[in-house]
């Protein structure tokens, strides 16, 4: 509220007014006292979203008061921080949806942090009932996914394991988690292994793999010579998507020597290779210049050649399956397998916006995301996943965020990291190049095929 004298109080209080008896009456308390929330009746609930702590940080939670019972229940994060938007609500009862329209920001911290991190905004937010996550009151209400996502957040050389609820629980390196020999520079990509007791990390610009104890940190196996490029056995160059495949073998694009290797990890040998090391792409023969090499639940690869811009399937033994020219695409990164003829992948670096694209084997593109102005358009995006809901979730690298995208709306429903704002503070990332999700039960749904 604002005072004849141009000061400022808040409340937390609920009032319920009854015009026909030119009434009104406390009912409850907020669980803080705040103001610019956006308000919202849906269904039999009204939603309070987003709003300013005085003095305090621009806010994203949404909360859900039910006037039957009385209570106040978590509902979920907004995916921008935003206070003093226009807002309205628009249907009834539960096909409502509340839109709030521009705003602005003062300043934002911690896991209440997202979206443009600062100043006026030219945002639509839609709010309307998750078919995702739980319902209000529940810890998944209204989250993307359920467990815990790993960042590989490259510009801050470290990996940080996050909540649904945008909470950091676990950063690697640590004063009790030192690096391995050489550092740990540039972490490209970081995946769950062994049922979630490990993960698996290239460090691309480090010409390095590591396998480090999860949530330990301990080191339990390297490969590569830091900073020392090199195609001899035992050396990398540029290692790409380190992957442990449920044989117990290590795969690897090792894109400047333009080649996938499969690696014993015992005896550190390579017991197989894709590709010559020509840079040119010979179906059988050589591969170029690949950073995908992702393994498929047949045993195959499913492999991304940058130059030239392909997709192939190969097998270990180097045999390639299919291929197929995406001519509209113009950096290919990391491809996922869909569906018995649907693939997903990004296109990381196109002459503007960064792309999301599902295929088939013809090259047709089934569905994108591409949105070319706005807090919504990417800046290089290099892997993007489904989730087990649906959802699309998508490392923006150089946007200093990770997002998940409903493909049903081409919506950012969540994000976490300050848009193109790097830093280390809890919230907020530095060129995150990858990312995996582990749930409860130590399965990797987005690589079920893994070790």
């Amino acid at each position: 509220t604002f005072s004849s004298n141009g000061s400022t109080t808040v409340t937390d209080d609920i009032q319920e007014v009854d015009p026909a008896a030119d009434s009104a009456r406390i009912v409850g308390h907020l669980h803080n006292a705040f103001y610019g929330a956006a308000a919202f009746p849906i269904g039999r609930a009204l939603y309070l979203a987003g709003g300013q702590i005085p003095g305090g940080p621009t806010l994203t939670g949404i909360t859900a008061y039910v006037p039957s019972s009385g209570k106040l229940l978590q509902a979920g994060l907004l995916p921008q921080a935003v206070a003093f938007g226009g807002y309205t609500t628009v249907g009834s009862g539960s096909s409502a949806i509340g839109y709030i329209v521009g705003g602005e920001v003062t300043s934002q911290t911690g896991r209440n942090a997202a979206g443009v991190a600062s100043g006026q905004l030219s945002t639509v937010i839609s709010l309307r009932p998750s078919p995702y996550g739980g319902p209000a009151g529940t810890t998944a209400a209204g989250m993307p996914y359920r467990g815990t996502l790993l960042i590989a957040d490259r510009g801050n050389d470290r990996l940080i394991a996050i909540t649904p609820t945008r909470r950091r629980i676990w950063v690697y390196p640590s004063p009790s988690m030192p690096t391995p020999n050489g550092g740990f520079y540039f972490p490209d990509d970081a995946f769950f292994i062994r049922h979630g007791t490990a993960i698996i990390s290239n460090q691309e610009n480090n010409d390095t793999i590591v396998e480090i104890g999860y949530p330990s940190g301990k080191i339990l196996w390297e490969y590569g010579h830091p900073k020392v490029p090199g195609s001899l056995p035992g050396y990398l160059f540029q290692p790409d998507d380190a992957y442990l495949e449920r044989s117990g073998i290590v795969t690897v694009a090792d894109a400047s020597n333009n080649r996938i290797l499969f690696i014993n990890p015992t005896t550190k040998a390579v017991v197989g290779q894709i590709g010559n090391g020509t840079d040119a792409h010979v179906p059988g023969v050589s591969i170029a210049y690949p950073n995908g090499d992702t393994p498929l639940a047949n045993g195959d690869v499913l492999v991304s050649e940058i130059n030239g811009s392909y997709v192939d399937e190969y097998t270990p033994t180097g045999k390639m399956v299919w291929s197929v020219q995406m001519k509209s695409v113009n950096y290919p990164s990391d491809p996922q397998q869909l569906g018995p003829d649907r693939y997903l992948m990004t296109d990381y670096d196109p002459p503007a916006e960064g792309r999301i694209l599902e295929f088939n084997r013809a090259g047709q593109i089934l569905w994108r995301y591409d949105a070319t102005s706005g807090d919504g358009r990417l800046d290089q995006p290099s892997l993007a996943e489904r989730l087990p809901n649906g959802l699309i979730m998508v490392n923006d690298d150089y946007n200093d965020r990770v997002i998940a995208i409903d493909p049903r709306t081409n919506s950012i429903v969540w994000q976490y990291g300050l848009t193109h704002t790097p830093g280390t503070a809890p919230g907020m990332l530095s060129v995150p190049d990858g990312f995996d999700l582990l749930l409860a039960n130590g399965t990797t749904p987005t690589h079920p095929q893994t070790g």
